[in-house]
């Protein structure tokens, strides 16, 4: 008589990779809840979400976006967009140019606050430093002398100034008319040069007839002792404005809450032992056994940290060195972030927090914030660290740190959760800038501005995930497996996205799965007042879905395999399910 042969086949579960992306240690001995790769999943302390999408927040830009700079006044906030010879207002649903015939789109820029207003400053190294105040654009003038006025005419509400020597102004630069009669002409204007001697500026009303006295004109905001154009970072510190100035070892500093005026200048050729150029200047707040205070930090191309405390350069009582510390080579203007009590530097070595950095980085990399990807970002940096669009930001709503990695391979983003320190990558999201503004995070794309991490899909196109988690033995390394079941436990708020399950065994993690389709399904969620009852379907909580997928794969170890395709649906992964078929040692 047949007997029934006894079921072989045995279960397991395995937490979803909240462990994150695992760029550091042998595949042979990640913990399971990590992940060989994982991309466009964001790793949380609970489960692993699908990353949300992106809206086009402002288009009708000409070109790519290359800053993003942000005014946070008082009150209200703006958000301008540098995309090749132009400045836009971005917070419009179609931009609109508010400053024209730039040279360069690539801006460091800093909001400050004096007595006068609330203003942003600009620069990029080739135009003259930008300071938007509040309303208006204005180009920051090399000169402070006003010249005797010879004549002012007028076309309409357009006069004409011309002064008895040049004047030494630029289009976009700001003057205060006075003294002139009819009055019509006095106030403060933009001016528009058309000559050494002579520029215009649009009146607010129309006079009857050219000046019959012409008075005298101030000059509104300048520098001096510097030519602004060469002033490529800035940095706000302790009530004064520091601009590194381009390929030099001199950075210049402005009087006390001063937005313009006569510059100084800090030389640090004698100081800098390895030479280059001063790359930006970060403000570290931390305590050194007398409380909290802030130092003033810059950093050279060759990665040397020079830090100073104090509040005058100019007086040796008030301003004192610090110390001199050496890191791996900055190759960003874009290289700080102030980070809680921290300061993250962008080196060659990734991403380290000078706290612990001045002490051990380059003896101990494990302090790196980047530590768990640092092969990875090596390569990154190594191959790429001349192309432009590298960034580090912090976008607190989804606990989410940023690095932009713009790699001829395609720009992604490493994205580390800074509550767990979990790692994953971001791709589909082609910036070369991001900014905060109210909150919530935008970026730079061709043509537009984003807004990111809002909505289920990538403006109305599919968001394409996939991962390889880490392997494991299921508490029998030396037993040889047949697997031939895996179950992702996945909860969605809406519908189920297009999931394709494999397995990898014994440290094979070549992606065999390929693209996948997904075809949005129109769902129609009621909401209280407007839906009729038996015929839309009510939005609740996140629902749970259970699916078996078949998978073929022999081997000691494994880990599942993932390519997700989804568009409008909220998507959690919890836990894989396996089955398996244990045999023998050999």
């Amino acid at each position: 008589m047949a007997t029934a042969k006894p079921n072989s086949a045995t279960t397991a579960s395995i937490t979803a990779p909240i462990g994150g992306w695992n760029a550091r240690d042998s595949i042979a001995q990640m913990p399971a809840t990590d992940a060989v790769t994982l991309n466009n999943f964001y790793p949380t302390p609970t489960d692993v979400q699908l990353r949300l999408g992106y809206t086009k927040y402002s288009t009708g830009i000409t070109g790519q976006v290359n800053t993003l700079m942000n005014y946070a006044g008082p009150t209200t906030q703006k958000l301008f967009a540098a995309a090749g010879t132009k400045i836009y207002n971005a917070d419009t649903s179609t931009a609109t140019q508010v400053v024209t015939s730039l040279t360069s789109d690539k801006f460091q820029y800093v909001n400050m606050s004096n007595i006068g207003g609330h203003y942003l400053t600009a620069v990029n190294g080739t135009d003259a430093n930008l300071v938007y105040n509040g309303t208006t654009w204005i180009t920051t003038a090399n000169t402070s002398t006003a010249q005797t006025i010879s004549t002012i005419t007028h076309v309409g509400a357009v006069a004409t100034m011309t002064t008895a020597s040049a004047h030494g102004l630029a289009t976009g630069n700001q003057i205060t008319v006075t003294g002139a009669t009819s009055s019509d002409y006095n106030g403060t204007f933009i001016v528009t040069v058309t000559g050494t001697t002579t520029l215009t500026y649009t009146m607010l009303t129309t006079p009857v007839a050219n000046a019959t006295v012409v008075g005298t004109y101030t000059v509104a905001l300048y520098i001096t002792g510097v030519d602004s154009k060469n002033l490529i970072n800035v940095n706000l510190f302790k009530h004064r404005l520091y601009y590194t100035e381009k390929n030099s070892m001199k950075v210049w500093y402005l009087p006390t809450d001063a937005i313009g005026g006569a510059a100084l200048s800090l030389d640090f050729g004698g100081i800098a032992r390895m030479g280059g150029y001063i790359q930006a200047m970060g403000t570290w707040t931390i305590d050194a056994g007398q409380g909290v205070d802030d130092y003033a930090v810059f950093v050279t191309n060759n990665g040397e940290v020079i830090v100073y405390n104090g509040t005058d350069p100019s007086d040796p009582a008030a301003w004192a060195l610090k110390g001199v510390w050496q890191l791996g080579q900055t190759f960003s203007r874009r290289c700080f972030l102030k980070w809680a009590g921290d300061l993250l530097l962008l080196t060659q070595d990734g991403l380290v927090p000078l706290a612990s950095a001045l002490q051990s980085s380059r003896l101990d990399p494990r302090v790196n914030i980047t530590d768990k990807i640092y092969f990875e970002i090596s390569r990154e940096i190594s191959l790429y660290s001349a192309n432009f669009g590298w960034q580090i930001i912090y976008f607190a709503s989804p606990n989410m740190l940023l690095i932009n990695v713009p790699s001829d391979e395609g720009i992604q983003q490493y994205v580390m959760h800074t509550i767990s320190k979990a790692w994953c990558s971001f791709t589909g999201i082609n910036a070369t800038c991001f900014e905060l503004s109210y909150d919530n995070l935008f970026f730079g794309g061709n043509g537009y501005v984003g807004q990111f991490w809002n909505g289920y899909s990538d403006d109305g196109a599919n968001i394409n995930a996939s991962v390889q988690q880490a392997y494991s033995y299921f508490d029998a390394p030396g037993q040889l497996k047949r697997y031939t079941l895996v179950r992702p436990i996945i909860q969605t708020d809406n519908g189920f996205p297009s999931v394709l399950c494999g397995i990898n065994v014994d440290f094979d993690y070549q992606n065999q799965l390929g693209q996948i389709a997904f075809n949005p399904a129109s769902t129609d969620l009621g909401t209280w007042d407007n839906a009729k009852w038996d015929a839309n379907t009510w939005g609740g909580n996140l629902s749970i879905n259970r699916i078996w997928q078949g998978v073929t794969g022999l081997g000691f170890s494994a880990g599942i395999n993932m390519s997700m395709a989804s568009q409008g649906i909220d998507v959690h992964w919890v836990s894989t399910d396996y089955v398996m078929e244990k045999g023998g040692v050999l």
